[in-house]
């Protein structure tokens, strides 16, 4: 029985919740109006799963997931405005320690509960067996953004016409627990990192040019998010836009990352079996690297793994820092890891791997 506290200061959010919940088997469901009695129930019940709208009266999902992550920790699914704004305080929550988001209906909530309540049913069941993060609290990313420590300014405007041709690229597949997966390994890697980076995270388009500007202010390889077509260099990662797929494809006598519509073959965008698949059409698998870390379902862990069997390289994040060990399990058990390495180890990894 998976105990779930949601947590809405909507009255009607609250309702249809509850009775989507209640409508499943295997949830005890309470619920909470604000951030303060959010906490004064987690307390008491401690719940497996905690659903935690960001814009609330009194205590907003920001604040009381800081609290919530030191006096009852456990697994946080965020629920989100698809905004702009949303975006940046989804990821500042991943960051906090939440496990996943989703995002709420443009329109009448009501009226699109039928696409809306099996994502949020299926996020809810993965998050009771996720294993959170540790969490870093606002004041800590507060002194980490002003401190010596802090964001250097960047540019995201590419210059395309210049650097050398890639020899090889790192292809990064992630899924719940992502965005801070990926801080992890990108902030690690040097800005002469010698191989691009093309990153498939699962997650909607309003969210991944956010996740990219975050990203490239904290690291010292550039990171962008591709909305067109863009030559791929050295020392910069290339995320691909959400609700879409991105491909390794060849223009002229370059290779460059492309948006591509989402393929109806693929159930996750952007696919990460696409993008390893792609890739193995215009570049050796020898001169490949695949890197699966966590995620639900399995997206990715048969291109991988064919992509070892013909000569390329492949590591997966272990379980023991897997938020959901779900990819990169799945690339474990097919045989399709080459080595398998806490999220610490796969930048120095890369490293060693990369010439």
């Amino acid at each position: 029985m998976i105990r779930l506290l949601i947590v809405d200061d909507s009255a009607l959010m609250r309702k249809l919740l509850t009775g989507l919940f209640t409508g499943q088997s295997g949830f005890e469901v309470h619920t909470a109006r604000d951030g303060e009695e959010a906490l004064a129930l987690a307390r008491s019940l401690r719940p497996d799963v905690v659903t935690l709208d960001v814009n609330m009266p009194r205590m907003d999902g920001l604040a009381c997931l800081d609290r919530l992550m030191v006096e009852a920790p456990c697994p946080v699914v965020m629920v989100s405005a698809l905004t702009a704004r949303g975006a940046d305080v989804t990821l500042e929550a991943m960051r906090l320690g939440a496990v996943d988001f989703v995002t709420k209906p443009g329109g009448a909530v009501s009226l699109e509960m039928d696409q809306f309540g099996p994502l949020i049913v299926a996020k809810v069941r993965a998050a009771a067996g996720a294993r959170p993060r540790r969490s870093l609290r606002l004041s800590e990313v507060v002194r980490h953004r002003v401190g010596a420590g802090s964001p250097v300014a960047r540019s995201t405007r590419l210059q395309e016409g210049w650097g050398p041709v890639a020899e090889g690229l790192v292809l990064v597949g992630t899924s719940t627990g992502g965005p801070p997966a990926l801080e992890n390994l990108l902030t690690r890697l040097p800005a002469g990192f010698a191989w691009p980076l093309l990153v498939a995270q699962h997650m909607p388009a309003t969210f991944t040019g956010a996740l990219a500007r975050r990203l490239n202010g904290l690291c010292e390889i550039e990171v962008v998010e591709v909305d067109r077509p863009m030559p791929l260099r050295p020392g910069r990662a290339y995320i691909g836009r959400g609700d879409a797929d991105l491909l390794v494809a060849r223009r002229g006598s370059e290779l460059a990352a492309v948006v591509a519509p989402a393929s109806d073959r693929y159930l996750w965008h952007p696919s990460v079996d696409r993008l390893v698949e792609s890739a193995m059409e215009h570049m050796p698998p020898r001169r490949l690297i695949g890197v699966l870390m966590t995620g639900m379902g399995r997206d990715g862990a048969e291109a991988m793994t064919r992509l070892r069997g013909q000569g390329g390289r492949t590591i997966a994040e272990s379980e023991a820092t897997a938020v959901i060990w779900g990819m990169p399990g799945e690339l474990v058990r097919a045989g399709g890891a080459d080595i398998v390495a806490p999220l610490d180890e796969i930048p120095l990894n890369l490293c060693r791997m990369v010439p």
